[in-house]
């Protein structure tokens, strides 16, 4: 038994902005990102009682040939929030692209429409040539520091919709003004990444540091290193983890289906995933685009997924129990946000939904 109060687990599902279908790596996609078909993606996941949706942000296609139809996060996000009532919105958004005192607005707006159903995932890194494709140059260490002063001026402005000045050494804003602000405390601040960058802004400014699935060893060294930071802060650390899930009702079934996941994926589209992936200074892509025998990274990870996907490229693959009994070792580390994805996303949001989640609630209620 554990003697430390745990909050309640959260369990996520996403929104395949890419496009989605029973085979990923193709050149198009079997099912292409529309409005209609992602509304579908995020009612399923309502209905089945996920917590939040993570709406990731792209500039161009991540799983399929990257000049494939891709839905824009910001204005996919607003709509799919008109058409829902319960779920959250946890949206992607890079510092830079958009002036600090305009997006503020935006993230207003976003979170009185929904009802104050909006939390933040800021990315202050980016796949190789994304920045550049729309005129950005910056190296890994500034970008850190505009996404430092991003959520300074930001948490600013939502404090008091009367106008305020902010100084820092890249934002500058004088007498900028949100009105309304957002509603309640606020969007929460999540922040993915693994550097040293990344664990010193998590420490100083975010509410939850995300990380992509890796083995227990390497997640336990990451946790460790965030929480120094946290503490030097006085802030408490929380974690989530982001991965997909191949589940089926036998083990072997749940090896055959990751094995049929990438049977027609097309060398086109794996060699620009490896292009995007050269020279990176993101860690956690380099870790989980490393190369392994049969792309087995443990007993239930499995990374052959990155051959085609920019960014998580890991899947936890097994039958219900075991699945279930991988994220709980997780948990057991300190995880309490479960980022969940499994393709297609509208069908497996409610097997995972159904299956893995309550196994796992079962099991952790008997350890708290």
């Amino acid at each position: 038994m554990t003697s430390i109060k745990r909050p309640a687990p959260k369990f996520d599902w996403f929104v395949p902005i890419d496009g989605d279908g029973n085979h990923i790596g193709t050149v198009s996609a079997e099912r292409p990102p529309t409005f209609e078909y992602l509304r579908q993606v995020v009612q399923a996941a309502e209905d089945t009682g996920y917590y939040s949706l993570l709406i990731p942000t792209r500039f161009s296609n991540g799983l399929f040939e990257e000049t494939s139809p891709l839905a824009e996060t910001w204005t996919t996000a607003t709509a799919l929030a008109a058409v829902t009532n319960k779920i959250r919105f946890l949206v992607a958004v890079r510092p830079g692209f958009i002036s600090p005192g305009m997006w503020a607005q935006m993230a207003s707006a976003f979170s009185n429409i929904s009802n104050g159903r909006l939390d933040i995932n800021i990315v202050p890194g980016g796949i190789q040539g994304d920045f550049e494709r729309l005129g950005i140059r910056s190296n890994h260490t500034e970008r850190y520091a505009l996404a430092t002063e991003f959520i300074e001026a930001s948490k600013l402005l939502w404090k008091s919709p009367k106008p305020m000045d902010y100084k820092g050494k890249i934002i500058e804003l004088e007498q900028a003004m949100v009105s309304p602000t957002p509603v309640g405390d606020g969007p929460r601040w999540y922040l993915g990444g693994a550097s040293g960058n990344a664990l010193n802004l998590a420490g100083q400014q975010a509410d939850n540091l995300l990380m992509w699935i890796q083995p227990i060893a390497q997640i336990a060294e990451l946790m460790e290193r965030a929480k120094k930071s946290f503490q030097e802060n006085n802030r408490r650390a929380e974690f989530g983890i982001r991965t997909h899930i191949i589940v089926r009702n036998t083990e072997s079934e749940a090896w055959e289906a990751a094995e049929d996941l990438l049977s027609k994926a097309n060398n086109v589209v794996r060699e620009q995933r490896q292009a995007s992936f050269a020279g990176t200074a993101m860690v956690g892509q380099q870790a989980q685009s490393r190369s392994y025998e049969d792309h087995r990274v443990g007993k239930r990870l499995w990374n052959g997924i990155s051959t085609v996907r920019v960014n998580c490229g890991t899947a936890i693959v097994g039958d219900p129990r075991q699945v279930a009994d991988e994220l709980m070792e997780y948990w057991r580390l300190g995880i309490d946000e479960f980022i969940l994805s499994g393709y297609p996303h509208l069908e497996e949001a409610k097997r995972v939904g159904e299956t893995v989640v309550p196994l796992l609630k079962e099991t952790i209620e008997e350890e708290l």
